[in-house]
């Protein structure tokens, strides 16, 4: 059974975990703060589909829970399914966004470094939306 190297990224967003969880459950919400949804977000029976940079997307989330729970399976035109484990963790009255980002098979140091930033980019977003209050 291989292994793929992970790394983990986090940031704090100011404001408590359940809006968080809330608003990031929400897939019609995820192209506003995910960039990797560009847009033509649809729901077809338990998936959703989506356009994303690199083509069409499937994508599955985890069923709703009090967990803070938000992982989501992305499968690509190639039928490449990714899995992204996301949790929102209450820290006192704010929240911890937590991503675990996966090497893929075949991935080099350059690549794995930018998608780390890009991941970093898509929460900070998050982050920024949640904070000025754009959502109630």
């Amino acid at each position: 059974m291989a292994t793929h190297e992970a790394r983990t990224l986090q940031i704090s967003i100011g404001r408590n975990w359940r809006d968080v969880y809330d608003y990031a459950s929400v897939p019609d919400n995820l192209p506003k703060w995910a960039s990797g949804l560009t847009s033509g977000l649809q729901k077809s029976g338990d998936e959703w589909l989506a356009d994303g940079p690199a083509g069409k997307l499937r994508l599955r989330f985890a069923p709703p829970n009090k967990l803070g729970v938000l992982d989501h399976w992305v499968t690509t035109e190639t039928g490449e399914e990714v899995y992204i484990p996301l949790r929102a963790v209450a820290n006192g009255e704010s929240c911890e966004v937590i991503f675990t980002l996966f090497r893929l098979p075949g991935m080099d140091d350059e690549k794995f470094a930018a998608d780390a930033a890009w991941v970093m980019g898509d929460l900070q977003k998050l982050k920024d939306l949640l904070e000025a209050q754009l959502i109630e």
